[in-house]
């Protein structure tokens, strides 16, 4: 039984982190990958939201199912890239909540991060 004490610690902290990256808006849940509209849909408009330029991605090469049916990912050889367009958006749910910083690289969501609390808009 004592063996069984470290598993289920780290199998609780793993299933805990999972959640570090994601935010809950109503019943929903919003994480990393998510696009721009999914996010909007579920968390209404943003307060204010900002263009921060763009950003070279290597372009990755998405193969059809392989042997047993799984599906191969490999980078692209010869250097190619893709141009994202990096967004940023702010999110204000109010003067008790946390108001969130959502960072979106072609628009999908890559970071989100707290920005102090909300406020009432006027």
């Amino acid at each position: 039984m004592h063996k069984a004490i470290p598993y289920i610690v780290l199998i609780c902290g793993l299933l805990m982190a999972a959640d570090a990256w994601a935010l809950r808006c109503g019943n929903r849940i919003v994480q990393e990958g998510m696009t721009d509209v999914e996010v909007i849909e579920l968390c209404g408009e943003p307060h204010s939201e900002r263009q921060l330029g763009f950003i070279l991605r290597p372009y990755i090469v998405r193969r059809p199912a392989g042997i047993n049916g799984i599906r191969s990912t490999r980078r692209s050889y010869g250097g190619f890239h893709q141009e994202l367009a990096v967004t940023e958006m702010l999110f204000n749910f109010g003067p008790r909540k946390l108001m969130r910083r959502m960072r979106f690289e072609g628009g999908r969501l890559t970071y989100i991060e707290t920005a102090g609390y909300g406020h009432r808009d006027k």
